[in-house]
This record gives structure tokens, C-alpha cells and sequence, in this order.
């Protein structure tokens, strides 16, 4: 898998989601959108290694995780997403609702039409989106 697989697998999770969430999956909506986060911070990540380069084995045994957290910090924008959020404190709030994702939400069938919807919106803001600010860098 390539950086521009999981680019592709970031956007397709994300229209995925929209279906779901319109359609009152929001326990779907909910997990795909996770994964779309995950797979952009991914994409970050990979932009990393140069081609023809041998990656380093700890930077590719860490980026085998689904925790956001750990792979912003992979991504080496940590920094720069709390700079960030002096300007655009909304993408601090958006972040703040996204972090905590996790894929063991596929065994939860109860999260909540609001819960749902305000995730989507964390995720895909226009401007403020954890998904617009991580696609300019990817």
C-alpha cells in the first residue's frame, strides 16, 4: 500500500460515511469516518519516505496502529496542529472531538444520531475539518 492508496481509501471512507450517516448508520458513519482520519494521518506519514529509501523499521512498526494520537506524533505535525489552534481555535475543538477514536467502535451499535453528526462535522469542516487541515500536508 502506497501513499496514494491510502489518500484514495481516506476519501472513499469519508463518502462512505455520508451515505451511511444519511441514510441513520450512525454507528457506521461513525467507524468509517474514524478510519478515514486514520488513513489520511497515515498518507502523512508516508510522505515521509523518500523513494528508494529503506524506512526506518520503528517509524513503520509505530505507524501499524489505529490510535490517531500516536499518529499525529508519527507524522511529525503535532507541532504544527497546536500552533494551529492558537489561530483556529475551532480545529482545536475539532481535533478534541476526533482524537479519542478508536476502532473498537465497530463493536459499539449504539452512538447516537447527534454523536455521529458531530463527529462528521469535526471531521469534514470546511476549513476548520481535521480532514481539510491534514489533506494540505499530505
Amino acid at each position: 500500500m502506497n501513499r496514494n492508496d491510502l489518500q484514495n481509501l481516506s476519501r472513499l471512507r469519508e463518502k462512505e460515511a455520508k451515505v451511511l450517516l444519511d441514510n441513520g448508520s450512525f454507528a457506521g458513519a461513525y467507524y468509517l469516518l474514524g478510519y478515514a482520519v486514520e488513513y489520511t494521518l497515515k498518507a502523512c506519514i508516508a510522505k515521509q519516505i523518500k523513494r528508494y529509501d529503506f524506512p526506518d523499521l520503528t517509524l513503520v512498526r509505530d505507524s501499524h496502529t489505529h490510535n490517531l494520537e500516536r499518529l499525529l506524533n508519527l507524522s511529525g505535525l503535532r507541532n504544527d496542529l497546536q500552533r494551529e489552534f492558537q489561530t483556529h481555535p475551532n480545529l482545536e475543538v475539532n481535533w478534541t472531538t476526533v482524537k479519542d477514536w478508536s476502532e473498537q467502535a465497530r463493536y459499539n451499535s449504539s452512538i447516537a444520531e447527534k454523536s455521529a453528526r458531530d463527529f462528521y462535522s469535526a471531521v469534514t469542516a470546511r476549513g476548520d475539518g481535521v480532514l481539510s487541515w491534514l489533506r494540505k500536508r499530505w
